[in-house]
């Protein structure tokens, strides 16, 4: 009989397949001042569970946001398609990150929606 531990969870959780798409990303919300902000950026880091991006807007973590991702030509059959999913903060990393940037990792809901590019 098998045993799974809680060190072996975790590190199935590690091992969760993403991709380091470097895909031009519009994150929306609000800042760790309550202001409304819309911020380009490009995603470090995606799974079906989470995204890693840089922002030089403030945050703090449980603060919820939009992410309205460009989609590959090859993924989207050479249309103009964006992945717009909600998530929200787990995750920030001040540091040295370049021109005052931090680095924000969210928890993506499961609802999502694909539309073409406004």
């Amino acid at each position: 009989m098998m045993r799974k531990s809680a060190s072996d969870s975790l590190r199935l959780n590690a091992l969760e397949q993403g991709f380091k798409l470097p895909l031009s990303t519009v994150v929306e919300g609000q800042d760790a001042q309550g202001r409304r902000f819309q911020e380009e950026t490009k995603l470090s880091y995606i799974s079906h569970q989470g995204a890693s991006f840089l922002l030089k807007s403030p945050m703090t973590i449980g603060t919820k946001v939009k992410l309205i991702i460009d989609l590959p030509p090859k993924l989207s059959e050479d249309r103009d398609l964006k992945l717009a999913i909600h998530g929200k903060v787990v995750f920030v990393e001040a540091g040295d990150h370049g021109e005052g940037r931090q680095k924000v990792s969210v928890r993506l809901e499961s609802k999502y929606i694909i539309k073409p590019e406004a």
